[in-house]
């Protein structure tokens, strides 16, 4: 759903109900916070009853009362207004607890449940869907539902249910009174919803402005560099200040309707208040009621605007509720691509044999029509044998971390198949498929915490003399002790710190440490490291390589002269095949490309 689409929604009970589902295994407590709802509607009306006593029997008694008797009237008013008292504290502090203890949970499992969705959702999703939105469906739009549930959805029932009690004990009283006081009800609502609509629309545009503003602040962020380096910032700062000063006035709008909307409903109330006292005033002085009757009524009057200025202000709770929800749950049911089949096979150990046949693989969602040129790959088919080394070459663009990324199975093929060790990739349990697979990317990922951390990943079975023997073993242990705390040095985010060299050491001996045996895919790793540097992961690859099958895109071709095989690839096809010399040999396109670089690098 486009953002300016999902403002303009409004109280969709199909979403709520799914909403409230969250609710359910906590029933006891939602039932909890009901009884304590109902106490309180009771409670809060019985004060001017209280009040009511109190004047009649003692301040301004109907019937000669000896003063004594008098005192006891209030003495008893006054003990029943601090005991209702602190049954209402105990029911305010029995429903704000569990409704805040409710919210938290509700919190917890829809944030777990975005969270969990989003790790099985394939590659390709994300390619599609910017972080950033992912981010706000799990922080704001998750805080929207919680104060859907938390005041909104049960604070609208809090006021319907006090409005209720107000109107039934008012009409106790005096049904004449109380007809003038509902009187005003269809002019309030008239108002209420004529402000209602303009403090929607108002809210609207303010997100909507909100929203380029984050956008604005994000770009500039990331792209200060370029704005320095370029001499744009008198150039940024106009375009940000014209996009800070439409949200400033859109702010003053939502203001503005503000503003009208609580001295609107204010003011009747207080003409409502203004025609009672008159009637009432008059029922007094004629002896038709007591004077206790017409203070305890004023004060239900008062009470009687307060449920409906609230129900109007939950409106906007619940339609930023509704836009989230939407969001939400168009996440939580966007489809798994990429899934197991019931029957998947588990994976032991792969002996390493690869097969691609007549493969065709572009990225579109199943069931997308594929233009012509949206073929990564076209009939692709190659056979490597266990424990062989083989060189992924060309140009970019031309299918060759596509390759990968199959063999791994973070995408599906449209046509053809992927074999590894006589089945297809599709037929194997994702989870033990990729834990046979290790790959060591151009920019590997390190997550914030030590090394150690990222090393193991979690996983606490691995000794630590195994990871300082791995470590050792593809040259990252040297660098790593010369660190402050060694294995225990704190990382920042994405291994600020280490060098694009040290990061892919510690990469590649974290693939080494989770698979040690199995089979290892090695996707450009010495692309963008200095020469030194390139040696020294070079004969890292080469320890780790033996006895596995290895697959090395690698953008310098100087790199891969001792691999078994080099595939050439070209615009998503396979156009040579051979050893480095043989392909030099041949004249073909790998010798142009060998040529092209030898002569750069000279």
């Amino acid at each position: 759903m486009h953002e300016d689409e999902a403002f303009k929604k409004s109280f969709d009970p199909r979403l709520a109900r799914r909403i409230l589902r969250y609710t359910f295994p906590y029933w006891k407590v939602v039932l909890v916070a009901l009884v304590a709802l109902i106490v309180t509607t009771l409670t809060a009306n019985v004060f001017p009853l209280i009040l009511k006593y109190a004047i009649d029997h003692a301040l301004v008694p109907t019937q000669v009362t000896e003063l004594a008797e008098r005192y006891r009237v209030l003495l008893l008013a006054s003990a029943l207004f601090i005991g209702v008292r602190i049954v209402d504290f105990a029911a305010r502090y029995t429903q704000t607890y569990a409704l805040a203890w409710l919210g938290q949970h509700v919190l917890f499992d829809l944030r777990s449940d975005i969270f969990q969705k989003i790790q099985r959702l394939h590659l390709g999703f994300f390619d599609r869907t910017p972080v950033g939105r992912l981010l706000t469906r799990i922080t704001s739009d998750v805080d929207a539902i919680n104060n859907f549930i938390t005041g909104g959805l049960v604070g609208f029932l809090a006021d319907f249910f006090m409005l209720v009690g107000i109107m039934g004990f008012m009409l106790y009283l005096n049904w004449k009174m109380a007809l003038i006081t509902f009187a005003v009800m269809p002019l309030l609502l008239w108002v209420t919803t004529r402000i209602r609509i303009g403090m929607r629309d108002a809210y609207r545009l303010m997100r909507l402005k909100l929203a380029r503003v984050n956008a604005a602040l994000q770009e500039n962020l990331s792209g200060v560099e370029t704005t320095q380096l370029f001499a744009q910032e008198d150039r940024q700062e106009r375009r940000f200040d014209a996009v800070n000063r439409e949200l400033r006035d859109a702010w003053i709008l939502v203001i503005w309707w503000f503003s009208m909307f609580y001295p609107i409903v204010s003011f009747l109330g207080e003409a409502t208040v203004a025609a009672v006292v008159w009637f009432g005033g008059g029922a007094v002085i004629q002896g038709a009621i007591t004077f206790g009757l017409l203070v305890a009524f004023l004060d239900y009057v008062r009470n009687f605007f307060q449920p409906i200025q609230d129900m109007s202000d939950k409106f906007n709770i619940f339609q930023a509720a509704m836009a989230s929800a939407e969001r939400i749950f168009n996440l939580l049911d966007t489809p798994e691509e990429v899934t197991d089949k019931p029957d998947a096979l588990p994976v032991e150990r792969f002996r390493g044999e690869i097969r691609f046949e007549n493969v065709w693989f572009a990225y579109k969602a199943p069931g997308e029509e594929v233009a012509e040129d949206e073929w990564v790959l076209r009939d692709v088919s190659f056979h490597i044998r266990p424990g062989e080394k083989v060189a992924l070459v060309g140009a970019t663009g031309a299918g060759k971390t596509s390759t990968v990324s199959l063999i791994a199975r973070f995408y599906d093929v449209q046509k053809g198949r992927v074999m590894i060790d006589g089945h297809d990739v599709r037929d194997y349990r994702q989870r033990d498929l990729r834990r046979a697979i290790g790959i060591v990317l151009q920019d590997p990922f390190l997550f914030s915490g030590t090394i150690e951390f990222n090393l193991r990943l979690g996983d606490e079975r691995i000794p630590m003399e195994r990871l300082v023997e791995v470590c050792k073993f593809v040259g990252a242990h040297d660098f790593i002790e010369k660190l402050p705390q060694g294995y225990q040095t704190v990382l920042t985010e994405r291994g600020g710190g280490l060098s694009t060299g040290q990061k892919q050491l510690i990469a590649l001996a974290r693939a080494v440490l989770h698979n040690p045996d199995i089979l290892l895919i090695l996707d450009e790793a010495t692309a963008s490291v200095d020469t030194e540097t390139e040696r020294q992961i070079q004969r890292a690859m080469a320890r780790v390589m033996e006895g596995r099958t290895s697959i090395i895109i690698a953008h310098r071709l100087s790199t891969i002269q001792g691999v078994d095989r080099i595939l050439v690839f070209r615009k998503g096809r396979i156009v040579e095949e051979g050893s480095h010399a043989e392909l030099l040999a041949a004249g073909g396109y790998y010798a142009r490309l060998y040529e092209l670089q030898y002569a750069e690098a000279g």
